[in-house]
């Protein structure tokens, strides 16, 4: 059987998938079973910050690998000492404390957790357009109305979803019993949607008044994707909880539950825990992870290369408007966006779709240059073509 044959035979089929076999990676770059290579703007999901097997992280992996693949938190280890204080002194400024999983979906659980802890509290307010996983408890925070109708035996019956934006609506739902205020800074999966600076500057002052904690999923937007290494800093605004993921590892799975000074009390020792939560690997990778990003000063030519895709896509009549800050971007098109990233795909192309089915989305690595850019304006002319000859 083919890679594409044994997979599908025997893994659950959870996954839409392109039809492309990815066997290896660098850099910008994905190559299939048959060496062809592809120009990556996608990042699988927004994993790969960094590029794809930099040889710093391959490095940092494997030499940890040699000196201790795992051992339980049970006890102290260097490397997940110097991975914590690294990425407390990137974060926030006011965060104090860090808590290891294995995930996104799973952050937010113990996100949402935590704030209920700390509050006393039972309610929450998420957005319409949030998405924040797939796990029961973080699904009764996700937005998508489909998604938690598939699984009723989720506990949206305490969350209330408002538009993002939409100060008044939320203001009106707040009260003494709400634990906490979910949301993506800037949605990604729900359509890369932003709200204005005297939004967030409210939804901060709010919840201080109401003692709720804020919590920000960075789970996409953090480590740099939009030109900030967390998307508050954009505006000066510090969440209570920030949680993160995809691209906190360049590709290894971990996932971080920050806390601030107020909120990291709250969890009792033994309340909750993550047996491979912190292990050495996923330690080592965070730690080259977040050096690779200062040393190639990769926060910073995200925000550069947004410049590039607005001057260079944006001077594409079909292209309506681009949405998002740094590498988090939404390209509105005057046509459905599936037949485009299709046609990308066969010019060697990856490129994301959303919940607007209008709109592609970009999450290249932090690395991705001009050149790049230009090449995926290129493709995207001749597929827009395409699609007008055949509506």
């Amino acid at each position: 059987m083919s890679v594409r044959e044994t997979e599908d035979a025997y893994l659950v089929p959870s996954y839409t998938k392109l039809p492309l076999t990815v066997v290896r990676g660098e850099d910008v770059w994905v190559y299939d079973e048959k060496g062809e290579k592809y120009l990556d703007l996608y990042s699988g999901h927004a994993v790969c910050g960094i590029g794809h097997s930099h040889p710093k992280l391959v490095k940092a992996i494997s030499e940890q690998a040699g000196k201790l693949i795992f051992f339980s938190n049970a006890v102290y280890n260097d490397t997940r000492a110097e991975a914590a204080k690294l990425l407390i002194e990137s974060a926030y400024p006011g965060s104090k404390s860090v808590f290891f999983v294995n995930s996104g979906t799973e952050a937010n659980e113990v996100a949402l957790k935590i704030a209920r802890r700390a509050t006393g509290r039972p309610r929450v307010i998420a957005m319409e357009n949030g998405f924040h996983g797939r796990t029961i408890g973080s699904l009764s925070a996700t937005g998508n109305q489909k998604l938690r109708d598939d699984f009723p035996e989720n506990l949206s019956n305490l969350t209330d979803f408002v538009p993002i934006g939409d100060f008044d609506t939320l203001e009106a739902l707040m009260g003494e019993d709400v634990a906490a205020i979910i949301l993506e800074p800037i949605t990604s999966v729900g359509g890369v949607r932003i709200a204005s600076r005297k939004y967030y500057d409210s939804l901060r002052e709010l919840c201080l008044g109401y003692g709720t904690a804020l919590i920000f999923d960075e789970v996409q937007t953090g480590f740099g994707r939009t030109g900030e290494m967390f998307a508050g800093m954009h505006w000066g605004l510090e969440p209570d909880i920030t949680t993160s993921a995809k691209g906190a590892a360049g590709g290894f799975p971990l996932g971080c539950v920050i806390l601030n000074e107020a909120i990291a009390s709250a969890p009792a020792p033994g309340e909750h825990g993550c047996t491979f939560g912190g292990g050495p690997l996923a330690m080592a990778a965070l730690k080259a992870n977040l050096e690779i990003l200062k040393e190639q000063k990769l926060v910073e030519n995200a925000r550069e290369m947004e410049i590039v895709v607005r001057d260079v896509l944006g001077a594409i009549p079909e292209i309506l408007a681009i949405t998002g800050k740094g590498l988090l971007l939404g390209l509105e098109l005057e046509c459905p966006a599936k037949p485009i990233v299709q046609g990308l795909l066969s010019r060697k192309i990856i490129v994301g779709g959303c919940d607007r089915p209008s709109m592609i989305r970009l999450l290249p690595p932090l690395t991705v240059r001009e050149e790049h850019i230009r090449m995926l304006a290129d493709a995207l002319v001749e597929a827009l073509a395409v699609a007008k000859q055949g509506a």
